[in-house]
């Protein structure tokens, strides 16, 4: 999807301003579609009415856009019902919410239902995302809420009761309580969140626990599983962690197949415990075993410790109520810690934030988080393939405090993850968005560049080689891993596989000590704000070609409008073959008469016309240096560095905007282009300078000084 400076920046701009302003915090949850909870559930009790959800309507929109589209037959017997319409007494919450509570639909949505079912084992958890306060029977509007993490804010959704079904059974998820509602409105509220059910086909457990806790993901393949994977688990369920495996289906035609052992292949199931136990017949030695759920309620585990398994015979009955052990068809089963290792493929484990962990006892990890964006022609360098535009890509300086407490195997060094994760593609899939391949990487700052913010340039990277990065580039929402490094100061730069992919991300580090993270913004500012003197050194032979040209055009008041200046430039500008220009446009010659005209007249006089001729043939010079193939124009990435050679430091938000303001479909910039936005930018900078009278760096304006200014530079 393409941005809008106006749009996009101004949303940045009130998004970041929201922040400061606590917005998005657990507390203080932002309102989806601006809209409020409690506000919207008191308008429609006080006029005894049912609320009905405009932003997410009870139709085919809200179904899908392909296989639960307009044109597919899956829709066509759907009707929407609230469950006062499904059943007799329905219920929020039946008995406390379960991951019994959650059995699988219509949908290919058992990633989410796995999270779902994690996500019950922490009561704390579960009711930050499923709020208690909501009931089909006091206060009943048809009204409900939910709060999910998303890329960095909280996220308060609403919705209305009106589910999908057929033959009066609920279409996708629902309880095994017919009464019983909470799982089936949770799903229809991140349906919402998505823009529709069918964008929740197909994804990774992962993606919906960090949703539910703003944590970070750790996976692991079971085939390099480390020898410690056990404790790991173990530690992880100690800590709050979330946890989910599948097996991987190698033939897509076997996508979720049920195997002769019970277990299906390309299906996500919830790990709700790790335990140990000691069987009558093993003297010394204690058996390590798993606990999962299949998200349908049903389909288990048939080997060695499922539900009716002989093992079970071998335990005592304290044992048993230990493992709260139940021969039920509910998807939940135990099995042995080997088997679980030769049966899965991989293993993801969310970790959990401070804000999600209030416990003393549970340890905490700390966190930094940071919203990036690569802008086509400007900041999407792609990864180290494109050398001459990889040093583009935005750049994070990451500085590790203090080292471990507990290293382990001896080592030392700081332990951190780094989680990239790219914004809305899932919300965007109608629009035929996809994923793009991401990674990141590492490089150690030398010490002598300790303290400078500044972006790295292109030769730094040429020369340095990365001190670690992800093992692979990959098409995921996230791409995270650990490191252990030495305490010092390094740049992460995070990047699409190819470059010119435009996309928001976020990038975020965990790590069990202090670290810092933060954009590298170079500091805004301009070397040459105000025009300089003119020389009083003899004219040379072009300035006195110039002179008798002005005296010329301007006639007896010698002074010129803009398309006089427009003529003068371009009978000069004719002259300069290599710059391969059609000419100054009226447009840009009405700009630099705003730049120079110091008496407010609209015109420009001869000592403002030399002061305007001096910058040209300055930012002239600059163009042709960037222009060396001579084809008229310079590469959008080059603009960065011939910017910053006319004297001005910019920011990556900046230098977005003047690729997307100034640069044609090939992300080229022509010398009318180069010399509109530098003038532009030298305007600007005066005019802020005007206003900045005590230097602190901000100006107050009123609508009428904002608008004489924009309007007029």
């Amino acid at each position: 999807m393409p941005y809008t400076p106006s749009g996009f920046f101004c949303d940045r701009l009130i998004r970041e301003r929201e922040r400061r302003d606590g917005e998005g915090s657990l507390n203080k949850p932002l309102r989806f579609n601006n809209q409020d909870f409690n506000t919207l559930r008191q308008e429609y009790v006080q006029r005894k009415g049912l609320f009905e959800d405009d932003s997410f309507p009870a139709s085919v929109e809200s179904l899908g856009f392909k296989e639960l589209g307009h044109k597919s037959n899956k829709v066509k017997n759907i009707v929407w019902k609230r469950p006062k319409e499904i059943c007799e007494n329905p219920q929020f919450i039946v008995g406390g919410a379960s991951r019994t509570d959650i059995c699988q639909g219509d949908l290919g949505d058992c990633w989410l239902l796995a999270a779902i079912a994690c996500l019950t084992l922490n009561e704390k958890l579960l009711y930050r995302v499923v709020p208690q306060e909501q009931s089909f029977s006091e206060g009943y509007a048809g009204i409900f809420h939910f709060q999910f993490w998303r890329y960095g804010d909280w996220v308060d959704v609403v919705i209305d009761d009106r589910i999908p079904t057929f033959n009066n059974q609920l279409v996708f998820t629902k309880s095994a309580e017919r009464n019983e509602f909470w799982s089936a409105l949770l799903e229809k509220a991140y349906a919402k969140l998505h823009g529709s059910y069918e964008a929740l086909k197909g994804g990774n457990t992962t993606e919906a626990m960090e949703d539910f806790t703003g944590g970070v993901t750790e996976f692991y393949e079971m085939k390099e599983a480390p020898k410690e994977l056990y404790k790991i688990m173990k530690k992880a369920l100690e800590r709050g962690s979330l946890m989910g495996c599948s097996i991987d289906s190698l033939v897509p035609a076997r996508f979720e197949t049920r195997t002769v052992t019970g277990l299906v292949k390309g299906h996500a199931y919830s790990v709700t415990a790790v335990e140990e136990c000691k069987p009558s017949q093993h003297k010394e030695s204690k058996v390590r075993l798993v606990r999962l759920r299949n998200p349908w309620g049903q389909v288990e585990w048939n080997g060695p410790w499922s539900d009716n398994s002989k093992e079970w015979t071998q335990l005592s009955k304290a044992e048993k109520e230990k493992l709260q052990h139940q021969s039920a068809e509910d998807g939940e089963f135990w099995m042995s810690f080997e088997d679980f290792k030769k049966n899965y493929t991989k293993i993801e484990i969310c970790n959990l934030t401070p804000d999600a962990l209030e416990d003393d006892k549970i340890h905490k990890w700390t966190v930094s988080v940071n919203e990036g964006r690569w802008v086509r022609g400007c900041s999407a360098g792609g990864c180290r393939n494109y050398p001459d535009t990889f040093w583009t890509n935005p750049q994070y300086r990451l500085r590790l405090c203090e080292e471990d407490d507990d290293p382990e195997d001896n080592e030392v060094g700081c332990t951190f993850v780094v989680a990239l994760m790219q914004k809305n593609r899932r919300k965007e899939r109608k629009m035929g968005a996809n994923l793009f391949t991401i990674g990141f990487a590492i490089y150690e700052v030398p010490k002598e560049m300790h303290g400078n913010k500044q972006h790295m340039q292109k030769d730094f990277f040429l020369f340095n080689s990365s001190k670690a990065r992800c093992k692979s580039y990959i098409n995921l929402r996230e791409v995270t891993q650990r490191f252990r490094l030495s305490p010092g100061e390094y740049v992460i730069v995070p990047s699409t596989y190819e470059p010119h992919q435009e996309g928001e991300f976020i990038l975020r580090v965990f790590s069990e000590k202090k670290n810092t993270s933060e954009e590298i913004e170079n500091r805004i500012e301009a070397d040459h704000p105000v025009p300089a003197p003119a020389s009083a050194g003899e004219e040379s032979e072009e300035d006195q070609q110039f002179r008798t040209i002005f005296q010329e055009i301007a006639g007896d008041d010698m002074e010129i409008s803009a398309n006089e200046l427009k003529n003068v430039l371009n009978r000069v500008i004719t002259k300069h073959k290599d710059l391969n220009t059609e000419g100054f446009s009226l447009e840009s010659c009405r700009s630099m008469i705003a730049l120079m005209d110091m008496d407010g007249t609209g015109r420009l006089n001869l000592q403002e016309f030399r002061h305007l001729w001096n910058k040209i043939k300055q930012w002239q010079g600059i163009f042709k240096h960037y222009n060396a193939d001579q084809s008229g124009s310079i590469n959008s990435y080059e603009m960065r560095n011939a910017v910053n050679d006319a004297g001005f430091r910019l920011n990556n938000q900046l230098y977005d905007i003047i690729t997307m303001r100034y640069a044609n479909d090939n992300m080229n910039i022509d010398f009318d282009s180069f010399i509109s936005c530098l003038v532009r930018l030298e305007a600007m900078f005066r005019a802020f300078q005007a206003f900045d009278q005590d230097g602190d760096g901000t100006i107050r304006l009123s609508v009428l000084e904002w608008l004489q200014l924009t309007m007029y530079a």
